[in-house]
């Protein structure tokens, strides 16, 4: 599929893959935050500013392919879908950070299961999407990337079923209603994680429909 532009332009694939790395080491940031909360040794300051880091270097790894794509005359892959995948890559780090953000905002010491579930799920389509797009150059892997598109479909309804079922507990019991607009506003955000990831999947999808 990519064989005869690939070898000149190898390094889009490569800079794709870096920036993928740091939106799973954010997950995994994420994932330990939200499962940290509550523990009497939770860090959780240095767990959100790990988060920062890792979206810190994603920006400077979309600003580097950026600037590869505005002086290259030739790129391996349709340059507005490069473009496209590039800002869904930094939607996906970007919407980690914002849950890392929520928690510190809102002062949330406490998570749920439904809260620790949906990080997990974030942590796996994250996990997916890199594989998805580490084997973006290989055209003998095309069949893997759908499967793994498919995947990340399938966390992200799992994560849309959890987090309305989340919500819809909040008010349940009559609890409280700062807590619940907290929680809301939490899983609201986790639940983004999961619809980044899926935007990027489908992004995936268009590239290999066009490039077949």
């Amino acid at each position: 599929m990519f064989s005869s532009l690939m070898p000149q332009r190898k390094e889009f694939f490569e800079l794709l893959a870096a920036h993928s790395d740091r939106v799973v080491a954010g997950a995994n940031a994420v994932l330990r935050l939200v499962n940290s909360l509550g523990e009497q040794n939770g860090d959780i300051p240095a767990l959100a500013a790990e988060v920062d880091t890792h979206e810190k270097s994603a920006d400077k790894i979309k600003a580097e392919l950026i600037v590869l794509l505005h002086k290259s005359f030739t790129t391996p892959i349709n340059r507005d879908q490069i473009h496209a995948l590039t800002i869904e890559l930094d939607n996906v780090i970007n919407a980690l950070q914002d849950v890392a953000h929520v928690v510190g905002m809102y002062n949330i010491k406490e998570s749920t299961v439904e809260g620790r579930e949906m990080a997990s799920l974030g942590a796996d389509a994250c996990m997916r999407l890199n594989r998805a797009v580490t084997a973006l150059p290989d055209k003998h892997r095309t069949q893997e990337i759908i499967d793994l598109c498919k995947e990340i479909d399938e966390i992200e309804s799992k994560g849309d079923r959890l987090e309305r079922q989340a919500v819809t507990k909040l008010f349940e019991n009559g609890g409280s209603p700062w807590i619940a607009m907290k929680m809301r506003e939490f899983y609201l955000q986790q639940e983004n994680v999961l619809d980044r990831c899926h935007d990027a999947a489908k992004t995936l999808e268009e590239i290999l429909i066009e490039n077949s």
